[in-house]
């Protein structure tokens, strides 16, 4: 038997104002777009914004239903929108914050299970890295190099060949 170890890097960014000046718009830019999400049951409003490599931005919030597995993450919304309208265009950056009517927004929050899958799924799809930048409304941010960082050990498209 042998232990293996599994860690990565990422930077810890005090506020918004330490970000550099395209990331601090960046994500501004995802802080604003939480108010197009619409989450009436647990009134926590995601919003996500990215910048593809051609340039071309691209937003998606959390849509909920009634009928709870139905719902859509920011994330994925998002990466449905960009692969519709930009099919295989790489997204550079993507900025991820939130707002909830129940909590401080004073730190940031990382994708969930299946957001991380369609992230990492995304990024080999295209051939290209996204890196994340995850902010609240206020506080620390972190910037990760790579989605695919958040899912070690994934279930890839190279199990089903």
């Amino acid at each position: 038997m042998k232990e293996a170890i599994f860690e990565f890097k990422y930077k810890v960014y005090n506020s918004i104002d330490e970000l550099p000046q395209e990331q601090q718009w960046l994500l501004q830019e995802a802080r604003d777009v939480t108010g197009q999400a619409y989450a009436p049951y647990s009134n926590f409003q995601v919003g996500a914004v990215a910048k593809l490599v051609n340039g071309e931005l691209v937003a998606g919030s959390n849509q909920e239903n009634a009928s709870f597995p139905v719902g859509l993450c920011a994330e994925r919304v998002l990466l449905a929108a960009a692969s519709s309208v930009f099919p295989k265009i790489p997204i550079e950056t993507m900025a991820i914050s939130y707002k909830s009517d129940s909590q401080k927004s004073d730190h940031p929050i990382s994708p969930c299970g299946i957001c991380r899958q369609s992230l990492q799924e995304f990024e080999s799809r295209v051939g290209h890295q996204v890196q994340l930048i995850l902010g609240g409304m206020e506080g620390p941010v972190y910037v990760i190099d790579s989605a695919s960082r958040l899912l070690p050990l994934a279930f890839t498209s190279e199990e089903l060949k």
